[in-house]
């Protein structure tokens, strides 16, 4: 005979014999400690600011098997269904939030050996970012000899640069949020050595167990803008969702770029001008460039230019406008890259070149 408590034996159709909770079989009185239970979550989500939460729970070992049997022979109504409404009505009164599916907290309880844990979802910030010097990778960068435990040849940091954009905001964030980590996601990247100017690249910082939620935007992006000491500057700050972050990395927006060229020999304005008109508005098949083929898969991929100008021209020297699509490397459809870029404006004009300095002055779309 099964011996339940008041509240259990109400669920079950077979024949049961009245126990206290602490002696049932199916609740072990957790049913009778909503109360405690609830004041004990509330103690550990102080100081989190939140208005939506969701509570679950989970059914194993002993207590599995036990409702696995009584749900065959009777119609029967989970522990789960019965904990989880009594404590989210619970857990409402103390934190002032309420419950629902899009849930800022989530708290899952272990009917079994009566433990919890307790999930702060992310925040998501999305804005765009202007790189004002170089020498700065977009993402943390470990270093290639220790793989971030720290060497000699990195100077103990662990990293191949000091710093990084994902860094110099991310840090800002993370202690404007009260929060323990964060992600940059951004829509591509430049090079290390390339500026970002224009309005920016569009990003989106992942914010990870914030405490602080509800901010204002513009202290957060002034605040930022002073810890960064100009060499990153933010701007456009707004709420995301997760399902962003995906659209923001697949987007592919298209790029314009301002490169400073350097070639072996002068040409003249007009080998060059036809060269970059040759070079605009095409398809170009460009290889894994062999700077970055350590780290990326040898693939032959086709990317489009679009229109491409001649800001400045004098001699072995050029500055030009180059709009393509995402992804396509600007240094290598200069170089070819030992041809591994077809065409290249080096191979049209039959001349060496490599940029110089390269900076990215828009990119066109965001969220």
């Amino acid at each position: 005979m099964l011996e339940l408590c008041p509240k259990c034996s109400k669920r079950c159709g077979m024949e049961h014999r009245i126990v206290r909770g602490d002696e049932c079989m199916i609740c072990s009185g957790i049913l009778w400690r909503i109360q405690d239970v609830a004041d004990e979550i509330a103690g550990r989500l102080k100081g989190y600011e939140f208005k939506r939460f969701s509570v679950g729970s989970r059914v194993r070992g002993s207590l599995k098997a036990l409702e696995s049997y009584i749900e065959e022979v009777s119609e029967y109504r989970s522990l789960k269904h019965e904990f989880n409404r009594a404590l989210s009505k619970a857990l409402a009164e103390r934190v002032g939030a309420i419950p629902h599916k899009d849930a800022e907290v989530v708290v899952v309880y272990d009917l079994e050996d009566l433990s919890f844990e307790i999930t702060i979802t992310p925040l998501y910030v999305y804005g765009r970012y202007k790189k004002r010097v170089r020498g700065i990778s977009q993402t943390r960068w470990l270093c290639g000899y220790c793989e971030g435990k720290g060497c000699e040849r990195c100077g103990w940091t662990g990293k191949k640069y000091p710093t990084s954009v994902e860094e110099l905001i991310g840090e800002a964030m993370k202690e404007f949020f009260e929060a323990e980590g964060y992600v940059l996601h951004g829509s591509g990247r430049e090079d290390v050595d390339a500026r970002m100017l224009g309005s920016g690249r569009p990003f989106i910082m992942e914010i990870r167990n914030p405490k602080r939620r509800y901010v204002d935007l513009k202290e957060l992006e002034r605040f930022v803008n002073e810890r960064t000491g100009g060499r990153v500057v933010v701007s456009d700050l707004k709420f995301a969702k997760p399902k962003d972050v995906e659209f923001l990395k697949s987007a592919g927006f298209r790029k314009v770029y301002r490169a400073k060229v350097v070639f072996d020999r002068e040409v003249s304005y007009e080998e060059l001008s036809e060269a970059v008109k040759e070079l605009s508005n095409r398809t170009i098949e460009q290889r894994t460039p062999l700077r970055v083929l350590h780290r990326r898969a040898d693939l032959v991929r086709k990317r489009r230019t679009y229109d491409i100008d001649i800001l400045l021209h004098r001699g072995k020297v050029a500055v030009l406008r180059i709009e393509a699509d995402s992804g396509l490397y600007i240094k290598e459809l200069v170089s070819g890259d030992e041809g591994r870029t077809k065409p290249s404006l080096s191979e049209i004009l039959g001349v060496g070149a490599r940029v110089e300095k390269l900076d990215v002055v828009e990119v066109k779309g965001g969220l």
